[in-house]
């Protein structure tokens, strides 16, 4: 398995690429911000680095730090956008989802940017569907919490892209518009801790970890906190 992690220089957002190998198809996740250079040519020079062929980008969530580069790089590709339903008004609308005011809505302003659009192609994505995108087994596994239509990608059973549901020591805030503290603990008992200790997880933010040591070491997977109780 290859995995390339590029990291966006706004927010530092992991955009994941993932491929079986060199010079095979792959998919390009979560492509966040940045403006010299775009945030499109980082990536691109990634995938030309190892030859790939991007074939989807697959979208954890519809937050601006994780969508922006996703229209540029879609349609210079010809692929499809894999978001849930619940999230997709935001590719084209995601000030729904952020606070009014707040620091995406100020860079977004130093780029002169006040109108988004949807990549030509989207394809919606459902929990518990299966899919088989550039050889590589793709599980959907619907995780609402940071946002309505939250989703976490399991990859061949061996990683899981969590992105901003679970990172290591820590998860996703749950604050924001279209954020609820009920479905994010929901979520972390019933999508997070029934992964297998081994799984690899590829998170929106930080280091890569694994379910087993978060489920040893971060304190939002402890009884106190999913009981609602304060840490």
């Amino acid at each position: 398995m290859l995995i390339e992690n590029v990291v966006a220089p706004y927010f530092a957002t992991n955009c994941w690429i993932i491929a079986r190998a060199r010079a095979n198809e792959c998919l390009i996740v979560d492509p966040g911000i940045g403006n010299t250079p775009p945030m499109q040519d980082l990536i691109r020079s990634a995938v030309n680095r190892h030859n790939l062929k991007p074939v989807a980008a697959l979208v954890t969530h519809g937050h601006l730090d994780h969508t922006f580069s996703v229209v540029p790089l879609a349609d210079h590709y010809g692929i499809p956008a894999l978001i849930h339903p619940s999230d997709r008004v935001l590719l084209k609308d995601p000030w729904r989802a952020l606070t009014p005011g707040g620091e995406s809505s100020h860079i977004m302003a130093t780029f002169g940017i006040s109108e988004f659009f949807e990549p030509q192609i989207v394809t919606e994505v459902t929990d518990g569907q299966t899919l088989d995108i550039a050889g590589i087994a793709l599980s959907i596994h619907h995780s609402p919490g940071h946002t309505r239509g939250s989703v976490m990608f399991g990859v061949d059973d061996t990683h899981l892209i969590s992105g901003d549901v679970l990172f290591q020591g820590a998860i996703g805030r749950t604050d924001l518009p279209m954020g609820s503290s009920a479905a994010m603990i929901s979520t972390l008992r019933n999508k997070v801790l029934t992964q297998p200790d081994e799984l690899i997880v590829l998170p929106g933010h930080g280091p890569q970890t694994t379910i087993g040591r978060e489920r040893k070491s971060n304190p939002f997977l402890r009884e106190n906190f999913l009981n609602g109780k304060r840490l």
